[in-house]
C-alpha cells in the first residue's frame, strides 16, 4: 500500500502544470541536452534545492530560466558571480555548460535562478518521462501486480491447507496402525 501511495503522489507531482512546484524546497528536472556532459548526461534526473543568490558560488551548477518569459530551464555551471551588477544591488551569474566551448551569452539575474543542483540520479529521467507520458500503462501494471499478489496469496493458502490435511490424514493412519 505504501508503494501505491508513493507512486500516486509521484504521478500527481510529475503531471502538475505548476512552474513553482517543489517538495520540501526541492524540484527535479530531467536533463535533455548534453551541454553538461560528462557531469550530467541526457536522461539523468537532478534535484535542485531552491536557494537565494547569496548561497550560490562560482563552480556551483544552477538551474535557471534563460528568458524572462516561458517555461524553459537550463542547468549550467556558474563561472562568474557579479554582485551588485550595474549598481542596482542585483546579483547576476555568468554560466557555461561543461561541454560548451563558450560561456552563455546572457547574464542570469538572481530572479531567474531556481536553485542549485544537489543530487543526480543517472538515467532516472527516462523512467519519470515514461510515467509522465504514459501514466495509464503504469496504473495497469500496478493493478495487475496487485491482482497477481492476491492470486499468489490464495494459491499459497490453499497449498498450506492441503499440506495440513495431508499431514492430519497421515497422522490418522499412523494412529490406526498402532
Amino acid at each position: 500500500m505504501f508503494f501505491i501511495t508513493i507512486l500516486g503522489v509521484a504521478i500527481m507531482f510529475a503531471n502538475s502544470k505548476s512552474t513553482n512546484k517543489s517538495l520540501f524546497g526541492y524540484r527535479y528536472y530531467t536533463i535533455l541536452t548534453a551541454s553538461m556532459s560528462p557531469k550530467l548526461q541526457v536522461g539523468d534526473i537532478i534535484f535542485v534545492k531552491i536557494v537565494d543568490a547569496d548561497e550560490i558560488n562560482v563552480g556551483d551548477i544552477i538551474t535557471f530560466n534563460p528568458s524572462k518569459s516561458g517555461d524553459i530551464y537550463l542547468t549550467h555551471r556558474v563561472i562568474e558571480k557579479l554582485e551588485n551588477y550595474d549598481e542596482t544591488g542585483v546579483t547576476c551569474f555568468k554560466t557555461k555548460g561543461d561541454a560548451n566551448e563558450d560561456p552563455d551569452e546572457v547574464l542570469i539575474d538572481e530572479a531567474r535562478v531556481i536553485g542549485k543542483e544537489t543530487l543526480c540520479i543517472r538515467k532516472m529521467g527516462y523512467i519519470i518521462r515514461f510515467v509522465q507520458l504514459r501514466w495509464y500503462y503504469v496504473l495497469i501494471i500496478v493493478i495487475l501486480f496487485i491482482v497477481m499478489l492476491k492470486v499468489m496469496g490464495i494459491y499459497l493458502e490453499l497449498k498450506s491447507s492441503e499440506k495440513s490435511e495431508d499431514m492430519s490424514d497421515h497422522m490418522e493412519k499412523v494412529n490406526k496402525e498402532k
